[in-house]
């Protein structure tokens, strides 16, 4: 295993203040080179552990993250749906447990380190099945989902409020002891045209101020947060009303995280790609350019340039359409004139889920284990190369 930072053992585990750093220095993971300004309540010694981790998620270039951080019941609705025709039976929970566990340790003894910097695990697969190691090994950055589950906005059931605030820093340490070295808290954003009237107010506020909680209790806990703000595009919503959407609610988190003061040099965001709803007729006609002077737009306006990179979601799209739009933002990027905004936005790269590991699990629930990790490899590569603006 590689001597790096990421995969230090922590000195200051429980987040406690280091009173004197240099005691705690050694050649694998220590404090110095931190070339940004530190306030008194950030730790050097800390702060250089997560600015190298948030570095290493996002570089080199096209290197991107794998999400497997689905709940267990969401995960058996998955692997149930890809079985063949009367290959269904009835599972006991503990097959069900050993069945979520295999295909974890299949696709993870088989995702391709040289295209994939991290993988997001659910806290079952880091504390239950014990798989960090086996990806640390490989030279992959495990991370761990912090989010719980929805429950309604009184008066607004479309949209919701995410748990897991309350217990979050014992459940976060648990994980960095496991070891974790990043989190990745997700929550919900309803769009919809102006007359519809989705997002409110109140949920952008509250989706915010979550998530910048979220970021803090993390750094806290040792770890480099990714804020997911996934805005919905199964509504009526046009690409200049998702665009304004995305934009409100990304420069509403940065105004929370500074109050939270988070260190953003340390962290991460997973936001969705602006994009027409599904029930708008200008869905079919969209292209992957558009979505592309959309999205860096709302990038170059929202995320501060401390930030080191951003992680686009691919939010139930195909593989394919994840893979365009992906490429065609990282293109206009790369073409841009230096006096051109887009020339100076960070990192723009991958965490996809479903988009990349949907082909794999398809051979998976036939039996085919061989052709999953090679379907698993394949997306892997044209997911990196998308992110270098280039389509295989």
């Amino acid at each position: 295993m590689p001597e790096e930072t990421v995969y230090s053992t922590p000195h200051n585990l429980f987040s406690v203040p280091d009173i004197h750093p240099e005691a705690n220095r050694d050649a694998i993971s220590g404090h110095g080179n931190v070339q940004v300004f530190l306030y008194p309540f950030h730790s050097p010694f800390e702060a250089h552990e997560l600015i190298a981790v948030a570095h290493d998620l996002v570089n080199p270039r096209g290197k991107g993250v794998y999400a497997t951080d689905e709940s267990p019941d969401a995960m058996d609705d998955l692997l149930d749906s890809v079985l063949p025709e009367g290959g269904k039976k009835r599972l006991t929970g503990t097959e069900k447990t050993e069945r979520r566990k295999k295909w974890k340790e299949d696709m993870y003894n088989a995702v391709p380190s040289e295209y994939i910097s991290g993988v997001i695990l659910h806290e079952e697969t880091l504390l239950d099945f014990k798989l960090a190691p086996l990806l640390s090994s490989k030279g992959i950055i495990p991370g761990v989902r912090a989010n719980k589950e929805l429950t309604p906005i009184p008066r607004s059931e479309e949209e919701y409020i995410v748990q897991g605030i309350d217990d979050m820093l014992p459940r976060l340490q648990a994980a960095r002891a496991a070891g974790a070295r990043f989190s990745k808290f997700r929550t919900p954003i309803s769009c919809s045209s102006e007359k519809t009237g989705f997002p409110s107010p109140l949920s952008l506020e509250i989706q915010a101020e979550t998530l910048a909680q979220f970021a803090a209790i993390s750094q806290q806990a040792g770890l480099v947060p990714i804020v997911e703000p996934d805005v919905d595009f199964s509504k009526d919503a046009d690409l200049a009303r998702s665009a304004d959407i995305h934009e409100r609610a990304i420069s509403l988190i940065y105004e929370r995280m500074r109050a939270h003061g988070v260190l953003l040099e340390g962290s991460l965001i997973k936001p969705s790609f602006p994009q027409p709803g599904l029930q708008h007729p200008s869905k079919a006609r969209v292209t992957p350019e558009q979505i592309a002077v959309a999205t860096a737009t709302v990038i170059s306006r929202t995320v501060p340039s401390a930030v080191p990179g951003v992680l686009f979601l691919s939010g139930g799209m195909s593989s394919d359409t994840a893979t365009k739009y992906l490429a065609a933002l990282n293109a206009l990027v790369l073409k841009s004139e230096p006096s051109s905004p887009f020339s100076r936005l960070p990192a723009l790269t991958f965490s996809y889920g479903r988009a990349l590991q949907g082909e794999p699990m398809k051979h998976w629930g036939k039996g085919d284990e061989a052709a999953a990790r090679e379907a698993l490899k394949k997306w892997s590569k044209a997911f990196w190369h998308a992110a270098r603006g280039e389509v295989l």
